[in-house]
């Protein structure tokens, strides 16, 4: 098929020839400063697994060395030596069960193997900062246990004695303490979701109902601070058994490892901006597409979350060491990383759009000429040699004779390539060498190692590049200006090339900028902990100052706008908050106003988590009943119910499918523990030697699960039964308990003990899962449906609001999405990804759940946020708006206007399909002509003559990020109704009846 003679249809693409090589470019030395001239070729290093090209060895060289590298631990070994202290840890702590002299210590109870299960809890395989948060939690749940059974002993003793009112008093306990006080336990450990914080509210239950239900002071209606003294003593002894043996043994520095990823991170850092250019740059998608790049990716995104949880540890150590500036700074500095990684999230974004088009049918353009730009470019790339910078294009139209050549995706864009591409190399160059140099020296001390000269080097390299690339864009530019009038798609098309390549060439400007920062922050931090000119500083402990010290010093300034959300502007109020307030505004009548009032007031009680914090209040209320009546309190004292009421608190959870997984880690572990401790009790003869060399080997292969398998829950249930069967056992056969002869006396029968934690195990798994299930039940299936059509529903509102209008009217410090509102977004989304993992263990008769469809939505919605922020961090980049970017905004605004809406529309209809199961990919509208039309708008804006002048090439950046994210929009809005097609394109005849 070809084009007419006006080159304005669709031609049939020829095959693509390879693109020239890029000439020559002046380089910047960084160490040095010096300037040079020379050919490089970007790309992996040997060590990186990708296999080397036969070309010249010169080429191969990536630019000017290999990445260095720091010899360290491996994670296995690593893993392997915590799994050690872990086991020694729990040693030191059932020591409190089988030395005497430990054992009086803690007075005459039978609940001294909590010491053992506090040492598993409160594990030391963790880094010193991880320790210094869990002795903060350890204090606070303590705290918080002690107050719920002083008070509720209180309350008993006035009931019961003062005002005779037993009945009563027991009723408020239960209803007040136990559900009241174990319902906000299960309330913050679902708010906050926090590992150590889950461990911390398991050990608050446990302290809870030990009090309230096991040792019988609130029943009889004294006050009892034996006990309450004897839970302090067995959790100070197994958070100092763990403290100890993480802080001697192998000990562990949040810092270091901070800084050891920070080390990694700028070697992979470095990789992946070479790659990403070198593919640019070429055309290729290969060696992205390789998976050598993808491992190289996933070690990227897993150093990132590595970085941040790092960095939250390492804040404990600098604080309890006086360096609180130090942490400031490496917040900075992690905060740095992050803006160099959307930049080259801006980079693989632009490079994903050139192979998009490339994949496209071609365009037929017009330009006369004797030969074609692929022609051209081959032939001034075999005379490079000869030929210098500055020479002019071979598309200059002097060259040309009448004869009219047909231009195809591919040689528009090696016509920007051979203007832009050598610039491109020379600062991907500077910031390469920069990046391979590592910024902090050998360890353990990681002191940091700044050469002067990188900024002044990087600097220069900067202006090179911003000389180099105007020069470069206008002259690409001015030759299509010659350019006959086309149609709208190939204008479209021409200007789609512009912004790709534009966005590549601003988004390599950016991250120059920020690493400029960076090398900034890495000065700060080499002064700091040379010299540190302010001494150590404890304003975290200085209690009047609360406020004060949570805040970061009058000099720290967060690199990301978007990262701080305290004393930032705000946008105006959004489409759909506009609408609730205009139904606020109504006249009611007196009546209706005071109802409405009211169900605003109770807006609390209709939230998940709210519901869930009040089932699990209730179902402990209950549960615990028994051991209020004296006619069930031997029973439930008899099959050990308050175990039963602690599985209860750790399977009940806020979904069916996460209820239905801890119940059966629960489940399986309480049985296999009860195994392992009839088998050490019978080995070991109740010989204490045999059976703590016994409970050491039990704590090695758990300890494995915890540590090495991740799986905590599961290793922590066995440990915790084997020491309520095997620990207790030995208790009671040294008579080492208070009146309980309940289970054969001083002559223990080690199999009816574990067959009571089984059964009370088992009563409180089921009762857990009843209460799932039968008060307000959520299914993890139905809220993931249900999350997805409201996250969808919030972005298609916020699109309602054109993105571009802030820069337009003036806003220029406001983003189109609301700080707070984006990260509500971003937090949702990663609920939503725990909520797709409970999912799978729901039975549904309709089928296994799919899981993996799910989580290609999901992911495709974190790249849908990823462009929001994207958009955002491009609109807050500049403070001020210039002429010739408003006059092309103003050029635009119907056309955007048009996009935005239909984007819009495009997200509504998404929402209401998987809201109600139902396909609707074929009622989805297309927003390609609608963007077509604003990429051919803002090309005629280009080509007009008055307009042109005040608008330079920088005017057009916000605007090409505006349509590489629209386009991007635009590919995953249709990947997505293509899964939900398969999802939901079979239609049942149930669905449609009429009932």
């Amino acid at each position: 098929m070809t084009s007419n003679t006006n080159g304005s249809g669709p031609i049939s693409t020829p095959k693509r020839p390879g693109r020239p090589k890029v000439r020559q470019a002046t380089l910047i030395l960084p160490k040095t400063g010096q300037r040079v001239k020379r050919q490089v070729t970007l790309g992996y290093s040997p060590g990186f697994g990708f296999p080397q090209s036969n070309g010249n060895a010169e080429e191969r060289i990536p630019l000017l060395g290999w990445p260095k590298t720091q010899q360290k631990p491996s994670d296995t070994s690593r893993l392997l030596l915590g799994v050690l202290k872990c086991s020694i840890a729990y040693f030191l702590g059932s020591l409190a069960t089988f030395v005497p002299a430990i054992a009086t210590m803690l007075g005459q109870q039978d609940g001294k193997h909590m010491v053992a299960t506090i040492t598993v809890y409160f594990h030391p395989a963790r880094s010193q900062g991880s320790m210094f948060q869990a002795m903060m939690l350890a204090a606070l749940a303590f705290a918080y246990a002690a107050f719920i059974g002083s008070t509720s002993m209180g309350v008993s003793i006035l009931f019961g004695r003062v005002l005779d009112l037993v009945a009563l008093g027991h009723a408020i306990v239960l209803i007040v303490f136990v559900g009241g006080g174990l319902g906000l336990v299960g309330w913050i450990k679902q708010r906050l979701g926090d590992p150590l914080v889950n461990i911390s509210c398991s050990l608050t239950s446990l302290a809870i109902i030990t009090v309230l239900t096991k040792e019988g002071a609130v029943q009889a209606g004294t006050f009892s601070v034996d006990k309450i003294v004897q839970v302090l003593k067995m959790i100070v002894m197994g958070v100092v058994a763990s403290t100890a043996v993480s802080f001697l043994i192998y000990p562990v520095s949040a810092r270091v490892d901070l800084r050891e990823n920070l080390i990694a991170f700028t070697d992979s850092l470095s990789e992946v901006l070479s790659v990403t250019t070198q593919s640019f740059l070429a055309g290729s998608e290969d060696e992205l597409k390789a998976p050598q790049y993808r491992t190289a990716m996933n070690k990227y995104k897993g150093l990132l979350a590595s970085m941040e949880k790092n960095l939250t540890e390492a804040k404990y150590e600098h604080f309890v060491a006086g360096r609180e500036r130090e942490y400031w700074l490496e917040a900075k500095l992690v905060s740095c990383m992050q803006l160099l990684a959307q930049n080259i999230g801006g980079l693989k974004n632009a490079a994903t759009t050139q192979f998009q088009i490339l994949a496209q049918p071609g365009m037929g353009l017009s330009v006369g000429g004797h030969q074609g730009i692929a022609s051209a470019a081959k032939s001034h790339a075999a005379n490079e040699e000869s030929e210098n910078e500055e020479s002019e294009s071979a598309l200059d139209p002097a060259s040309r004779s009448g004869v009219c050549s047909i231009l195809t995706s591919s040689d528009v864009f090696s016509e920007f390539i051979l203007h832009l591409g050598p610039s491109i190399k020379s600062l991907a160059f500077t910031l390469r060498e920069i990046l391979d140099d590592l910024p902090f020296g050998e360890g353990p001390e990681y002191r940091v190692t700044l050469n002067p000269k990188y900024r002044l080097s990087l600097e220069e390299a900067l202006k090179l590049y911003n000389r180099s690339r105007e020069d470069a864009l206008s002259r690409v530019y001015r030759y299509n200006k010659i350019n006959e009038e086309r149609s709208v798609d190939v204008e479209a098309h021409f200007e789609e090339i512009a912004a790709s390549c534009g966005v590549f060439s601003y988004a390599l400007q950016d991250f120059a900028v920020d690493m400029k920062y960076y090398l900034d922050i890495l000065d700060d931090l080499k002064l700091e902990g040379e010299e540190r000119p302010r001494g150590r500083t404890w304003d975290w402990l200085k209690v009047w100052r609360r406020t004060q010290a949570r805040k970061p010093p009058l000099d720290y300034e967060p690199l990301n706008p978007l990262d701080e959300e305290a004393d930032e502007p705000r946008t105006a109020p959004s489409p759909w908050r506009q609408r609730i307030n205009s139904i606020e505004r109504q006249k009611l009548s007196r009546t209706a106003a005071l109802r409405y009032r009211i169900w605003k007031a109770l807006a609390i009680f209709r939230r998940d988590d709210t519901k869930y914090a009040i089932k699990v209040g209730a179902g402990a209320a209950l549960y615990a009943l028994p051991s209020f009546l004296r006619s069930t309190r031997p029973t439930y004292q008899k099959f050990r119910g308050e175990w039963g009421l602690l599985s209860y608190m750790l399977v009940c959870s806020m979904t069916i499918g996460a209820s239905n997984t801890t119940g059966y880690a629960r489940f399986f572990g309480t049985c296999l523990g009860a195994v392992c401790a009839i088998v050490s009790w019978e080995l070991s003869g109740e010989n204490p030697y045999a059976l703590a060399a016994l409970g050491w080997i039990m704590s090695l292969w758990t300890a494995y699960i915890i540590v090495v398998l991740g799986k905590g829950p599961l290793g922590r249930f066995i440990m915790l039964t084997y020491n309520l069967s095997a620990l207790y056992a030995y208790s009671v056969s040294i008579k080492d308990l208070d009146d309980d002869d309940d289970e054969s006396g001083i002559s223990p029968i080690i199999s009816e003990i574990a067959f009571h934690r089984v059964v009370a195990v088992l009563s409180g798994c089921l009762w857990g899962l009843i209460i799932t299930r039968l008060i307000w039940p959520i299914s993890a299936r139905q809220k993931l449906k249900d999350g997805l059509s409201l996250l969808w529903l919030r972005m298609g509102l916020i699109w309602k609001r054109p993105p571009l209008e802030c820069r337009l009217h003036g806003k220029t410090s406001d983003a189109y999405v609301d700080l707070a509102e984006e990260s509500r977004l971003h937090r949702f989304l990663s609920q939503l990804e725990k909520v797709k993992d409970s999912a799978a263990s729901e039975v549904d008769l309709r089928g296994p759940f799919p899981g993996e469809a799910y989580g290609r939505l999901l992911s495709g919605t974190g790249g849908m946020l990823d462009a929001f922020h994207l958009m955002n961090v491009m609109i807050m980049k500049e403070s001020r708006v210039s002429q010739g970017e408003a006059a092309i905004l103003e050029a635009t605004t119907n056309e955007r206007a048009q996009l935005s809406l239909r984007i819009s529309h495009l997200f509504q209809v998404m929402a209401s399909s998987i809201k109600l199961e139902y396909a609707l990919t074929d009622a989805l509208p297309s927003i390609d002509h609608s963007r077509d039309r604003l990429l051919a708008k803002i090309f005629g804006f280009r080509k007009g003559d008055k307009t042109a002048v005040i608008a330079s090439d920088k005017d057009f950046a916000l605007l090409y990020t505006y349509a590489l994210v629209t386009g991007q929009l635009g590919k995953a809005m249709k990947d997505l109704g293509s899964e939900m097609d398969n999802l939901f394109g079979t239609l049942e005849e149930d669905q449609l009846k009429l009932q």
